[in-house]
């Protein structure tokens, strides 16, 4: 099995939980996954923060505007990992509500950077942003 192979074999079982979580308004795992240790970046679909005092917050407050997650998929477009860096490139598909409207697909492309702290991979930066013509993604934002 090749370097990248086995990243992902151990990361995207995590990242499922992670994400399947948050988009029930639990942002505990995404906290656990993330690097607490600087530097550490959020390019978010609505928010933009840097270092864990700013990004920490941040998740809380997204995971609370989400509820009745009931589909989260992951396609993987790309992927690389050498020696203590590693990253994941794809597209989010999630049905959830925000703001507790009535559920709707949210689509986002992804990308994910990971570094290993201490043997275990820790996310430090994600960029997410509606797929173009995603119009259902555009209208989820608008409500937070």
């Amino acid at each position: 099995m090749s370097e990248v192979d086995e990243f992902l074999a151990a990361m995207l079982p995590t990242i499922h939980e992670m994400d399947r979580a948050f988009i029930n308004g639990d942002a505990g795992p995404r906290r656990e996954i993330w690097s607490h240790d600087d530097p550490v970046t959020l390019f978010g679909a609505l928010l933009t923060e840097r270092g864990w005092d700013e990004v920490g917050p941040a998740f809380d407050f997204l995971a609370s505007r989400f509820s009745n997650g009931t589909r989260y998929d992951y396609e993987v477009i790309g992927a690389g990992a050498s020696g203590d860096l590693a990253y994941i490139v794809g597209n989010e598909h999630t049905m959830a509500s925000v703001g507790g409207a009535t559920p709707e697909a949210i689509d986002l492309r992804v990308t994910t950077i990971l570094r290993r702290e201490n043997g275990e991979w820790r996310i430090v930066h994600r960029h997410a942003g509606p797929i173009p013509g995603a119009d259902a993604t555009r209208r989820q934002i608008t409500r937070f």
